[in-house]
């Protein structure tokens, strides 16, 4: 008896580590997001008339269903032939990185392969909400990086105004959606740009151009 519960302990010890392992490894991949909902919601001129800024936070969660869908209908693919996206960007060139800034770490949307990579293991909510405790207390912040070298020679003289017209696009998709499920939102410059840069190593042909802030109202 007891050698048949040493050997059941030892089992579970070892399905334990392999669990473990298996989970790590997944979490450095990056995680897998469900499919996102793309059917219902409210009719298109409701979410207008009621989309508006909210600049007070409730630090309840956002499910990771809510997120999936909500990264697919910021600037997730729409049309899998060509690979274009749900928010234009001129001559394709989808310079739009979202960095999905969570009080656990900080990770990129990858749109095709709809996931999120982890870049950095740290709460980064402080820098992205700029200082601001209400922002900081939102679970979600989404800092949308322009890439400028995926930019041609005629996008890269006007980077500045394409890369902001471009995030505001995804913006507004984002505020859409929120208004659709019951969640706040508010497009934001204020941000710490500097620790930003520096935690997210941004190289010189990126910046972190707008951030926004997600949960649910007060």
């Amino acid at each position: 008896m007891k050698t048949r519960s040493l050997q059941r302990v030892v089992s579970c010890a070892l399905v334990l580590c392999l669990a473990l392992t298996a989970w790590s490894a997944g979490d450095l991949e990056g995680i897998a997001l469900s499919p996102p909902k793309t059917e219902g919601g409210k009719p298109l001129m409701d979410a207008l008339k009621e989309r508006q800024s909210t600049k007070s936070f409730s630090p309840k969660p956002v499910s990771m269903t809510q997120l999936s869908s909500l990264l697919w209908a910021a600037f997730g693919i729409n049309r899998p032939e060509s690979g274009k996206r749900t928010a234009p960007s001129a001559m394709n060139g989808q310079e739009i990185d979202i960095y999905v800034v969570l009080a656990e770490g900080v990770y990129v949307y990858d749109a095709k392969g709809h996931r999120l990579v982890q870049i950095l293991a740290q709460d980064l909510r402080p820098a992205a909400s700029g200082g601001n405790g209400a922002f900081q207390r939102a679970p979600v912040n989404l800092v949308y990086v322009a890439d400028y070298a995926r930019m041609n020679k005629g996008l890269y003289a006007k980077k500045t105004a394409y890369s902001a017209a471009h995030a505001g696009f995804i913006g507004q998709n984002v505020y859409l959606f929120c208004t659709s499920e019951g969640l706040a939102t508010v497009f934001r410059d204020g941000m710490d740009r500097p620790a930003i840069r520096a935690a997210l190593k941004l190289t010189d042909d990126q910046e972190a151009v707008f951030v926004q802030t997600v949960g649910y109202p007060e």
